[in-house]
């Protein structure tokens, strides 16, 4: 950033027009900014980026898309997808999806299968429906983390909790203990010893963390980032050096490892998911509104793989 234009910021931070961390030269070059892709949606979130470098992500209206980067054309890749939400492509290139409640809502976590067969991987804790699963994702050693708030639907609960859960690769479900009232978007570290959570709507709005042990379990809860009443966070995504990329009513918020707010990448519409892609994985996509844009950015994304 030029001299010039870290005075202006510097000047602008004192009067109130610019918050400490909103300058996005720290993450994306000087003059980028955000390209539309599509905006034919009804309320776009998920986002994976596929081996072959396309993007899924879910129109909440019940279907996944794909979006081709090499064509620039945006398909239907499932309808209905069960209310499909946040999703994540594992180490073996299997898609794993939240899906919800509401009408045609699977509430489980389904996987789809190399033969393309979709399948549950669970709808129940100790024998209870989930609520309506809103994000997942994965660690190295194939264990799949997902958030279980309700926001909408009108079918009856089964349980009296909003939760975080592990699925481990034997298929057990297991609760963790994050204090997350409401908990949204989630992601885990690069070296698999933290999972964020987003605490967002229920008693509070607040980024939390807390450490993973070998086994996956989690200990330690705490709050890194707590925001007002009309702020938060919803989905999340991670860079290779730790960072995280959080979608939010202004744009994509990158924040530290330590939850220390860095950068601000405004969007049109309010951010409701991110993802990276890209050959080189510095490309961010972000699902906000209707829509979906990308923007080349100076980080590179954590992708997954089984160790």
């Amino acid at each position: 950033m030029s001299a010039s234009a870290a005075l202006l910021l510097a000047l602008l931070s004192a009067f109130g027009g610019v918050r400490h961390g909103d300058d996005p030269d720290e993450v994306v070059e000087p003059l980028e900014r955000v390209e539309k892709l599509w905006d034919l949606g009804t309320f776009t979130e998920g986002g994976a980026t596929a081996a072959d470098g396309s993007i899924l992500f879910s129109d909440i209206g019940d279907r996944i898309m794909r979006f081709n980067p090499s064509t620039g054309e945006t398909k239907v890749f499932r309808e209905p997808s069960g209310r499909a939400n946040g999703m994540i492509f594992d180490g073996q290139g299997r898609l794993i999806v939240a899906e919800g409640a509401n009408t045609g809502g699977g509430r489980r976590i389904s996987i789809t299968d190399l033969d393309g067969e979709c399948r549950t991987l669970a709808d129940r804790f100790e024998g209870k429906r989930f609520n309506s699963p809103n994000d997942v994702t994965i660690d190295a050693k194939g264990r799949v983390y997902f958030s279980d708030p309700r926001y909408v639907g009108d079918e009856s609960r089964e349980l009296d909790f909003e939760g975080v859960f592990r699925i481990d690769p034997d298929g057990r479900v297991t609760r963790l203990e994050t204090t997350a009232t409401k908990p949204n978007g989630l992601v885990v570290s690069p070296d698999g010893k933290t999972l964020y959570i987003a605490d967002n709507g229920g008693q509070r709005r607040a980024l939390l963390a807390v450490d993973l042990d070998a086994k996956g379990d989690a200990s330690n809860p705490r709050v890194l980032q707590e925001f007002g009443p009309d702020a938060g966070i919803d989905g999340m995504t991670i860079a290779v050096d730790g960072r995280i990329v959080a979608a939010t009513a202004k744009g994509a918020v990158v924040f530290s490892p330590e939850g220390k707010r860095l950068a601000l990448i405004p969007t049109p519409e309010a951010a409701a998911n991110v993802e990276f892609g890209g050959d080189d994985g510095q490309i961010l996509y972000i699902l906000a509104g209707k829509s979906l844009y990308r923007i080349p950015t100076t980080m590179t994304g954590y992708r997954v793989t089984r160790r």
